[in-house]
Parts: structure tokens; C-alpha cells; sequence
């Protein structure tokens, strides 16, 4: 049985969507899921990169396309009250109920539909406490330990060179975005385009020009 570790940030739609078409997307194969949230915003910025939507433009597309592709794909999905927002609570609330950096597919779904469904302020007070008295996690969100968690996920996804969420993992492979979904399957089933170097030679291609990042 394959072992499929999901990175996500709450924050992001695209995360909300992989997950809830992954089971239809794998559907009848054998494996085994992992999630493990990670702060999008370390990544960017130990990477030197803006989300989506922090760039003008690219952040009015964005929602325009996951609402698109929520029709699309029959999956529930309001635009939260504000976006983006600081996910911090909802990460550190969501390992503080699983262990060694892993939460279960209860806790991720209940903290993916509160952000995601009904069009709320995804950190106001008041919904927060609601959330947390639902989850009732076993350990302190605030404690060292759950954001030591935190942290070191988000160092291990940078060290194996996650860039963005979702991305899912299977053997060393990373699998990013919702619309990856397909091409997880195709590994997962032994697609033989795996063995044909493509995958390899691609990150051989030469860089033909490199501008310096702003600032």
C-alpha cells in the first residue's frame, strides 16, 4: 500500500478542493493518506515568492477559478469573509488534535468546510471558539509543542522542495495542486511514462534567462 502525504494550508482553496476530490480521484486503488499542514507563508518567504493572492490580478483570477472549478466538480465552496487571512490559529488548532505533525481526515475536513463554506470571517473570535470546542483538541494549540509541530513541518516540506500547497508525496515524487490529481493517479497506477526520463530530464532543462527578484 502506497503512503500519500497531503501538505496543506488551510488558507488555500486549491487545498480544499484537492482534498475533497482525492477519494474520487483514487478511487479504487490501494494507499494511504497523511495530512500534514504547513504555513504557505514560510514557504513563500524562505522561497523570496507572493501568493497568488498577493499579486493584483492573479488574486481576482484565482477566485474566479476555484469558484469556477468548485461547480465544476460539485464541491461546496464560498469565498471567506476576507482573504487571505492569517491561518496560524486554524494550523496550530488542527495539530494540537493529531500527533507528530499529522492530523486525521476528521480534523482537516472540520477546518477546511469552517474556512471554506458559508462565506464566514474564517478567524473571527467567536467561530473560532466554536471550532475549538468542536475539535475539542487533546493538546494546547498555543503550546510549544504544537508550534514546534508547525514548524518543523514546514521546514521538512521546504528541505524536500514543496513549493506551493497541495502537494501531495509518494515515494520522494511531489504531486502539486488540485489539478495534479490525475497525474498522482497515473503514478500511483504505474503509468509507464514515469519510467520513460521524462520526469527526470525536466528539471535538466537549461535556464535561459534569470531576473533578479525585486528587492
Amino acid at each position: 500500500m502506497k503512503r500519500v502525504t497531503f501538505h496543506l494550508d488551510f488558507i488555500s482553496p486549491y487545498a480544499w478542493l484537492a482534498f475533497e476530490r482525492l477519494p474520487q480521484a483514487l478511487q479504487g486503488l490501494s494507499y494511504e493518506v497523511v495530512y500534514r499542514p504547513v504555513l504557505l507563508g514560510g514557504v513563500l518567504q524562505a522561497l523570496g515568492q507572493l501568493g497568488p493572492a498577493e499579486v493584483p490580478g492573479k488574486r481576482e483570477w484565482t477566485y474566479r477559478q476555484v469558484l469556477w472549478l468548485a461547480g465544476q466538480h460539485g464541491v461546496p465552496l464560498q469565498m471567506p469573509a476576507m482573504h487571505p487571512f492569517n491561518p496560524l490559529p486554524l494550523l496550530r488548532l488542527a495539530l494540537a488534535c493529531g500527533r507528530g505533525g499529522a492530523i486525521n481526515r476528521h480534523v482537516c475536513e472540520t477546518v477546511l468546510r469552517h474556512v471554506w463554506t458559508g462565506g464566514a470571517d474564517a478567524i473571527d473570535a467567536q467561530r473560532l471558539a466554536q471550532l475549538r470546542a468542536t475539535l475539542a483538541p487533546a493538546r494546547d494549540p498555543d503550546g510549544a509543542d504544537v508550534k514546534g509541530e508547525l514548524r518543523a513541518n514546514t521546514d521538512a516540506a521546504l528541505a524536500q522542495g514543496i513549493f506551493g500547497v497541495p502537494t501531495m508525496e509518494v515515494d520522494g515524487r511531489l504531486f502539486w495542486g488540485f489539478d495534479a490529481l490525475p497525474m498522482l493517479r497515473a503514478w500511483l497506477e504505474g503509468d509507464a511514462w514515469f519510467d520513460s526520463g521524462d520526469w527526470d530530464a525536466a528539471a535538466r532543462t537549461p535556464v535561459g534567462i534569470q531576473r533578479a527578484r525585486p528587492g
